[in-house]
């Protein structure tokens, strides 16, 4: 019979137990991590975008009462009944009509010479009019081009030979045959509708008009320089704010000389404070930088000192440095949450589904509370929010020492508890939001753009598209047709007055003359 083991084969046995137990918390760790990032593939490429959580039960978490020192708020109105009466369908009153007259056959009435029928083929008595019916149908008219032709007769003194003529009207363009209504459908067609300039050339053809894509290209570049004025004013108005929402987002743009791309970057900085009952209009300021280097938004914001709500990105904290207030944002700090949410099979008893309770019940109160003032939001969320958000808190530091340091349910702790205090900080500031939202609807038309064009010529278009994304998506943000809105501004910049350009910007001009207004989606 064998002798036992000495006791330096022990240790050697443990140490390679201990390693191997080592090697499996690696090796589940590896697992957990790819199959995360599996998940949200296959999310990103054919999963849906939204990310309602829906638990199917009604949430353990619910809002503190409300304190009797603070005075309810006003219901909201009740939603429409199952059995309501269904929504209007007709047709908007403000397209023109054409009307079409069907007679009755002949076979049925006799007719008079102009085609009127004049009596009943039954009996041959007289035939009166007794009613219509009528019903609408809705017809496609293609755009038309047409040329509009200044002509400035010349007079002359029978007497003196002194000539009078009228002044040659401005152009948006100097000697350009491109008029203010063409440019805005080039723009907007571009920057909104997402339709590069070479399929803009093909669509004109069609029409007869042939214009080539380097002459749009050079239209596009002239009118930006001709709204470069505007794009001041609009840049100071942003920058008065007391707080900023501002986001990133990637853009392809040609490298010259290299015949690849390279990757810009499009900033964005909203000013809107419509949530917290303001009345000062909204806008949205874009910026192009040919990087991220954390420069280029020190630069954007180099006179900016309020409260800027971003994402948790490291490029932002040089200028909380430099006085700027940090407000983090609550979906940022969701979406771990909701990654490993999907990527466990969206098991309703998963940590995950525990924190996405927790913070939907935040949210319920954001709801209640929206279009309030300032104090109200701030008394409301301390009373209601406050007790969730220590909770959350005490959950979130009971957790860190019961996962792995590495795990990604770690991290996602680890993104809240870092950045704890500007999380809760709009808690006791009403004019801040919950989350950073503003910032990156403003951002969708860009998202939309990129799958439309392959790549931005050079850094020139991308600082183009800065300033053409700032006006289409302030005037979306100020309920304006962006097409509407861009051609009243070419038919009057080339003549304004640099000193009062700003009664050219969007919430201006449309109290000057009314502008069509965005149809609700």
């Amino acid at each position: 019979m064998p002798l036992p083991p000495g006791p330096h084969t022990v240790e050697s046995l443990l140490r390679v137990i201990e390693a191997r137990d080592a090697e499996l918390v690696l090796l589940k760790l590896m697992n957990e991590k790819l199959r995360l990032q599996l998940a949200r593939r296959i999310r990103d490429q054919y999963g849906a975008s939204s990310e309602r959580f829906d638990d199917g039960q009604r949430t353990l978490i619910e809002p503190a009462p409300l304190p009797p020192e603070l005075p309810p708020l006003p219901k909201a109105a009740p939603a429409p009944a199952a059995n309501a009466p269904a929504l209007d369908r007709s047709l908007p009153s403000h397209l023109p009509r054409e009307e079409l007259v069907h007679r009755a056959p002949a076979t049925l009435a006799h007719h008079d010479s102009t085609g009127q029928a004049c009596g009943c083929s039954a009996c041959g008595g007289r035939l009166r009019r007794i009613g219509a019916d009528v019903s609408e149908q809705l017809e496609y008219v293609p755009s038309r081009f047409k040329v509009i032709r200044h002509v400035r007769p010349k007079l002359a003194c029978v007497k003196c030979q002194t000539i009078f003529q009228a002044e040659a009207p401005s152009r948006p363009i100097v000697r350009g045959i491109a008029g203010a209504a063409f440019m805005a459908h080039v723009m907007v067609s571009k920057y909104c509708d997402h339709i590069p300039l070479y399929r803009q050339s093909r669509i004109n053809a069609r029409s007869g008009v042939h214009i080539d894509r380097s002459t749009l290209a050079r239209w596009v570049g002239q009118g930006e320089k001709l709204l470069d004025p505007l794009l001041a004013a609009l840049s100071r108005y942003v920058l008065a704010a007391e707080k900023l929402h501002a986001d990133d987002t990637p853009v392809p743009v040609l490298s010259p000389g290299k015949g690849k791309t390279k990757e810009g970057r499009l900033w964005v900085y909203v000013r809107d404070d419509r949530p917290a009952a303001s009345e000062e209009a909204p806008a949205a300021w874009f910026q192009y930088s040919p990087n991220r280097e954390g420069r280029h938004p020190r630069e954007h914001l180099e006179k900016f000192r309020g409260i800027l709500q971003a994402d948790g990105d490291s490029g932002w904290a040089r200028l909380y440095a430099q006085g700027v207030t940090e407000a983090a944002c609550w979906a940022h700090a969701r979406r771990p949450w909701w990654d490993l949410y999907v990527s466990t099979g969206r098991s309703e008893d998963s940590v995950a589904a525990q924190a996405l309770r927790r913070i939907k019940a935040l949210y319920a109160i954001e709801e209640d509370i929206r279009g309030q003032p300032p104090d109200v939001r701030r008394a409301h969320r301390q009373a209601r929010a406050g007790p969730l958000l220590q909770e959350y808190h005490d959950w979130l530091t009971g957790m860190v020492g019961r996962v792995s340091r590495k795990s990604e349910l770690a991290q996602a702790i680890a993104y809240s508890l870092t950045r704890w205090q500007a999380l809760t900080r709009y808690r006791d500031d009403g004019r801040i939001e919950i989350d950073n939202s503003a910032a990156e609807r403003s951002l969708r038309g860009v998202a939309l753009g990129r799958s439309n064009f392959l790549f931005m010529g050079s850094d020139a278009g991308g600082e183009r598209a800065a300033a053409m994304y700032s006006l289409v998506e302030t005037a979306k943000l100020n309920g304006l047709d962006p097409q509407a809105y861009l051609r009243a501004v070419f038919e009057r910049i080339a003549e304004h007055r640099v000193d009062r350009v700003h009664e050219l910007l969007p919430w201006n001009i449309g109290r000057a003359e009314p502008l069509p207004q965005r149809q609700a989606a």
